[in-house]
């Protein structure tokens, strides 16, 4: 097999701050010529990637709350909303780590209902995913798998999709293969989205094989080289 076999499942991105125009379009460009499901964006690239992409079949993702997860949960609900106007059709919201970390499914639940009925509100059919930072859900000992617990039932309940590993920018790290296999194990029925530093075929078919039904790539080199 080729890498092409696994590009349906494969979403290409490029988040990070400093990222320029030509940088932003080169990896559309990738994304569309790969064949790749989705490329994600920050939302102030949304409307021009929208238009670029479309009658592609390639979707456009971006990133709310992104990387922290600290603003108000009605500024993620007007974010979300702003970025779903402007085309995108996939949101991968940073939930409130204090929420889940502290096992209070209430907070982490409410927090994603106030954003999922803004979002929903705006479009019906799109498609809200939630990250966590798992590297940091996995260090809470004791609690770790009712932290991972927790997480994927606030995402659940509150009406999301999916959840997503990693943001790629926290300090702890990012997408691991046991991380995906937690969020498989209590995750039921949700999409699980490995992301946070994956840039090569090999790392994305680690996290295939742990379980995770999409891979968030990042868009370097390598991740370029490997949806070729």
């Amino acid at each position: 097999m080729n890498a092409r076999d696994i590009a349906p499942q494969l979403e290409l991105a490029i988040l990070k701050p400093e990222a320029l125009s030509a940088e932003v379009h080169k990896v559309v460009a990738d994304a569309m010529e790969a064949g790749c499901a989705s490329v994600c964006v920050a939302p102030v690239w949304v409307n021009r990637v929208a238009r670029a992409v479309s009658g592609s079949g390639v979707h456009v993702c971006s990133a709310v709350g992104f990387p922290h997860g600290t603003s108000k949960a009605t500024l993620k609900a007007i974010e979300a909303t702003s970025t779903i106007k402007d085309g995108a059709e996939v949101i991968d919201v940073v939930a409130h780590l204090p929420h889940v970390i502290g096992l209070d499914l209430d907070a982490a639940r409410g927090e994603l209902m106030e954003i999922v009925r803004a979002a929903r509100s705006t479009r019906r059919d799109v498609a809200i995913n939630v990250v966590f930072e798992t590297v940091l859900l996995a260090q809470l000992g004791d609690r770790a798998e009712r932290a991972f617990e927790v997480a994927c039932r606030a995402a659940r309940e509150s009406g999301c999709d999916g959840v997503v590993t990693a943001t790629g920018f926290h300090p702890t790290g990012g997408a691991t293969a046991e991380a995906v296999r937690m969020l498989k194990r209590f995750g039921e029925s949700l999409v699980i989205k490995a992301a946070g530093g994956i840039v090569n075929e090999a790392q994305a078919r680690q996290m295939l094989d742990a379980g995770a039904d999409r891979i968030r790539m990042d868009a370097t080199a390598d991740a370029r080289e490997g949806t070729t």
